[in-house]
């Protein structure tokens, strides 16, 4: 029995520059209302643009994609956007493969995708081009974005034989 475990989030040094910068030009605008001789801003209002701004950036921070997959099945999670780990059972799917893909022109970009196009299925993914892809036997797909694809693919060859198709 082989058991693939990965954990993601969102590390990459441009969202973390993106997201600290736009807050800083927030904080900086703020500061520089509050202090000018003729500002009617009270700092309570100061406060809460910062503290509205900090609050609608930080979250990023905790999310987390999931993955395990084991002799069950395939199991994910992208908390705190999904309260409850999924399951796909084995019996459930139809074929598997590992693949690149391009996040922005396939799904819209990373963290739960495609949910409005039923064609190319759904997305869960948290940074770079490779994926598990699942085609299930109810004709709906999922793609869950891995760092680890030798990994997955030396697990996903464990469990071949309990799919109807697997693609290496």
């Amino acid at each position: 029995m082989r058991i693939f475990k990965e954990e993601q989030r969102f590390t990459q040094p441009l969202i973390i520059i993106l997201l600290a910068t736009s807050l800083l030009v927030i904080i900086g605008i703020m500061v520089k209302e509050y202090t000018s001789e003729n500002s009617n801003m009270r700092a309570v209002e100061m406060v809460t643009v910062i503290a509205s701004t900090m609050a609608a950036i930080l979250p990023v921070f905790f999310f987390k994609l999931t993955t395990r997959i084991d002799e069950k099945g395939i199991h994910y999670n992208f908390f705190p956007l999904q309260r409850k780990t999924k399951t796909i059972l084995w019996t459930e799917i139809k074929s598997v493969s590992v693949r690149k893909y391009d996040a922005l022109s396939e799904y819209g970009g990373w963290g739960l995708k495609g949910f409005l196009n039923r064609k190319k299925g759904k997305a869960v993914n948290v940074k770079g081009n490779i994926g598990i892809q699942l085609e299930l036997k109810n004709t709906k797909k999922l793609l869950i974005g891995t760092q680890k694809e030798n990994d997955v693919k030396k697990v996903l060859e464990t469990y071949q034989h309990k799919t109807s198709n697997y693609e290496n």
